[in-house]
């Protein structure tokens, strides 16, 4: 009789915990902002302890009590994505507050739209050193704590990193002055896969969740134009734009026991834009 090759599963008690956090600490720099806000609180009701991170600490510290005060686990504290001292020295407060950082959450971007022609060396680099460079650092110093625990093996969970990213790091958009977003979007993919690579046999995961328009004020003055809102209604297949809680799902899918084999990925979150294009 050939021996069974499939593993014998306890299915109610492994399928049960596959999005469950409790215990894990995340850190979520851009946390405030209305996409990272959404995040943090899906991260607070699966059991993580957050810590939110911008460059207004005082904005940290309110939606960090306002967790609080719902019951959660939640701290804030500074963090300026244009300095990777800051960057690092953000990362360390988190491990001094919870033993470890599980969940690298990163919700940092901007965009500064300028005309090709017109694209200036400052906005350029500005772009590049928030949606790049800090993404490329946090990694890092998120990655050498997580390494040196895998190493110890302290933790019995997976690391965990995510980055936020756009469907403009699949393709340009017509008429717009989008030549850094853009390409700094494109690059995070590559940045992921790259470090996806170099931390696999640590068991720790790097992917990406990349949504299209979401209802937030980064979007106002795409949404309050009536021209501009048809337009993007119209292009996008499910016939709306996306909702913070739309982007909340898939980044705690990646940040969960339910993604421990998956690494590598940007997932679209655009109601099927690049299925489409």
């Amino acid at each position: 009789m050939t021996t069974a090759i499939t593993p014998r599963i306890d299915f109610n008690a492994e399928l049960a915990g596959l999005f469950d956090l409790a215990g894990r600490s995340a850190f979520v720099p851009g946390g405030y902002g209305g996409l990272g806000e959404a995040i943090a609180w899906g991260l607070a009701q699966r059991g993580a302890k957050v810590v939110v991170a911008g460059r207004d600490a005082a904005k940290a510290a309110a939606l960090a009590a306002q967790l609080e005060a719902a019951g959660y686990a939640a701290s804030g504290c500074a963090m300026d994505a244009h300095s990777v001292a800051s960057i690092r020295a953000a990362v360390d407060t988190v491990v001094e507050r919870h033993g470890a950082i599980d969940i690298l959450m990163n919700c940092v971007g901007i965009q500064r739209e300028e005309a090709l022609l017109e694209v200036t060396e400052e906005a350029f680099d500005e772009v590049v050193e928030v949606n790049l460079k800090a993404a490329m650092f946090l990694g890092q110093a998120a990655a050498r704590h997580q390494v040196a625990a895998a190493t110890r093996g302290t933790r019995g969970n997976h690391g965990k990193q995510i980055h936020l990213l756009s469907v403009r790091a699949h393709f340009g958009l017509r008429n717009r002055g989008y030549s850094a977003y853009c390409s700094t979007k494109g690059g995070l993919v590559m940045l992921i896969k790259q470090h996806a690579m170099e931390l696999a046999r640590h068991d720790i995961t790097v992917n990406g969740v990349a949504p299209t328009v979401v209802r937030t004020e980064m979007a106002r003055h795409w949404l309050e134009n009536p021209e501009t809102a048809k337009q993007i209604h119209d292009r996008i297949p499910l016939g709306r734009v996306a909702d913070p809680r739309d982007v909340v799902g898939p980044a705690l899918f990646f940040a969960s026991p339910a993604a421990d084999f998956v690494t590598g990925q940007t997932l679209y979150v655009d109601g099927g834009i690049t299925a489409s294009q």
